[in-house]
């Protein structure tokens, strides 16, 4: 298994969850703040994510005209058939947004690894009982991660606390002010504000801002509505920014 990009992509993709703190900051009502994080971008082909709709509403449609979703559900097909060829290269398209996911609830690197290795040998196996009615592929690997993870703290009876292989700083150089401001909010305070959210408020921010999923493809994983989501990620990062320090507000 290869981590050494999902490591490093970890780490900066911080930045897109720094911008909706900043935006709950700039938008004192809830409708504009809901409006912004409705449209915000934060689908990646890094991450293992296809843009908004691509496989139609809330994942179980076509995959429409999009070249990328098209690719990916052919690879699935193949998978599905038995080429392990295949479903290695859905691996390399969704391992960093898995890792991202698991790292962030996990906060170790070597646990965050081991996890994420589960989940796929997990896929490999089941692979040919997915279909698509209700998920998309990305979203069904999600579901197979966070359940290992319940798993993980349920047979060890450990609080998720931050342990002493916690989130590095992002040392990247800063472009706009409003990054100037977030350098100031490191990532391991980010990680421990996050893992103080409820359980579902705490998903959906992940999978929106750490891992890349869209609004429909987090519907699917946590099994919710659109609209659900679109109130639980407004209420996670109005509770987040609260917890920021206040001389950075």
């Amino acid at each position: 298994m290869r981590f050494v990009h999902a490591r490093r992509s970890a780490v900066t993709s911080a930045r897109a969850l720094h911008d909706a703190i900043f935006m709950s900051w700039a938008f004192a009502d809830d409708t504009g703040l809901a409006m912004a994080l409705a449209s915000a971008t934060t689908s990646d082909t890094s991450a293992g994510t296809v843009t908004e709709h691509a496989y139609g509403s809330g994942g179980s449609g076509g995959p429409g005209d999009d070249p990328e979703a098209l690719r990916l559900r052919a690879l699935v097909d193949l998978a599905r058939s038995g080429d392990t060829e295949a479903f290695g290269q859905l691996y390399d398209h969704y391992v960093t947004g898995i890792f991202r996911f698991v790292y962030y609830r996990t906060g170790s690197r070597q646990l965050a690894e081991d996890l994420t290795s589960e989940t796929f040998m997990r896929g490999l196996r089941a692979i040919q009982r997915f279909n698509w009615q209700g998920k998309d592929f990305g979203a069904w690997l999600t579901t197979i991660a966070r359940n290992l993870i319940a798993d993980h703290y349920k047979s060890s009876r450990v609080r998720l606390e931050t342990v002493s292989d916690s989130m590095p700083e992002d040392t990247s150089p800063v472009d706009s002010p409003e990054h100037d401001v977030m350098t100031l909010i490191s990532n391991e305070l980010l990680f421990e504000a996050v893992n103080a959210l409820p359980t579902e408020q705490r998903e959906c921010i992940l999978m929106r801002f750490i891992q890349g999923l869209s609004i429909a493809e987090t519907a699917a994983a946590l099994g919710r509505s659109e609209g659900a989501i679109k109130q639980l990620q407004l209420r996670a990062v109005r509770a987040l920014a609260k917890q920021m320090p206040a001389d950075i507000r």
